[in-house]
């Protein structure tokens, strides 16, 4: 199964924004850093956890849920930021897979 980034982008915010109506969320200007930020700490704790460095039980499952956390918000800070995320993989990463070796 293929992922299309920008469809995934696309439903993210639109879920991002029925969450901030739902629960009076003000997304201002660096609420998304902000939130990324909060994600990431919440992966590194059950990164934590799973490595025995942290108390509580370790839990795969809310590994992959936190990741899933850090990858939405970064899709939704880079929608905010004007990043074309597509566009910044391709420049930064995906080219490796082009140029001969």
């Amino acid at each position: 199964m293929s992922l299309d980034l920008k469809a995934l982008q696309a439903d993210v915010l639109r879920i991002s924004d029925i969450y901030a109506a739902e629960h009076g969320i003000d997304r201002d200007r660096d609420w998304a850093l902000l939130k990324l930020q909060e994600e990431l700490g919440e992966l590194t704790a059950e990164h934590l956890r799973m490595s025995g460095r942290a108390r509580g039980a370790a839990d795969a499952g809310k590994l992959g849920d936190e990741a899933a956390d850090v990858l939405g918000m970064l899709l939704i800070y880079c929608q905010t930021a004007g990043v074309d995320i597509e566009q910044a993989m391709q420049r930064k990463w995906l080219h490796w897979l082009e140029a001969p070796r």
